[in-house]
């Protein structure tokens, strides 16, 4: 799976707040991920991570930046 820094992804489970998109910061082993709803930061690991996307927005398609 590709993801790159600045990506979007959107995960199957919504987080409390109710988003389900969250800003790759960081990859590796781990990803450092931020909720685009609340802004709360997460660290998770990769297979976890890739396990549980529905979507990827590349960071050069998305529009708010």
């Amino acid at each position: 799976m590709d993801i790159q820094v600045g990506d979007i992804l959107k995960l199957k489970k919504q987080h409390p707040c109710g988003s389900k998109e969250w800003e790759v910061l960081r990859i590796g082993a781990d990803f450092r991920l931020k909720c685009r709803g609340c802004g709360h930061q997460i660290m998770i690991a990769r297979r976890q991570a890739e396990k549980n996307v529905r979507e990827i927005i590349p960071a050069d398609r998305r529009t708010d930046q």
